[in-house]
């Protein structure tokens, strides 16, 4: 009897998941917009991460800018959203919602996904 040899999911950038929801279709920008909507409503700040698709599950994400301490317009937080997207069209893109009460991460999505 032989063992077959399965391709590994960490050698494929594409097939890497990030969380709960990157099991899920893509959210829509709607969707997104809700899920900014939670968060804000929970009083935490929104924060902002990139890094390439090749170091994904081998280092830290890089920070946008700081966290919107104190944001309460969902808009605003999808437009540095966006202008993160932008400016590291490349690079995968999570929105991160930071619980200053437990001191911990409460949400952390994947909302761009870089090219491979």
């Amino acid at each position: 009897m032989t063992i077959q040899d399965f391709p590994s999911r960490r050698d494929d950038p594409a097939a890497r998941k990030f969380g709960t929801f990157s099991y899920l279709p893509p959210l829509t920008t709607e969707q997104v917009k809700r899920q900014v909507e939670y968060m804000i409503a929970k009083g935490w700040a929104c924060g902002i991460e990139h890094v390439e698709p090749s170091r994904a599950a081998d280092t830290y994400w890089y920070m946008w800018k700081l966290p919107l301490f104190g944001e309460t317009d969902a808009a605003a937080v999808l437009s540095e959203v966006e202008l993160c997207h932008s400016a590291h069209p490349s690079d995968h893109v999570r929105l991160i919602g930071y619980d200053a009460k437990r001191q911990t991460q409460g949400l952390a999505i994947v909302v761009h996904r870089g090219v491979v």
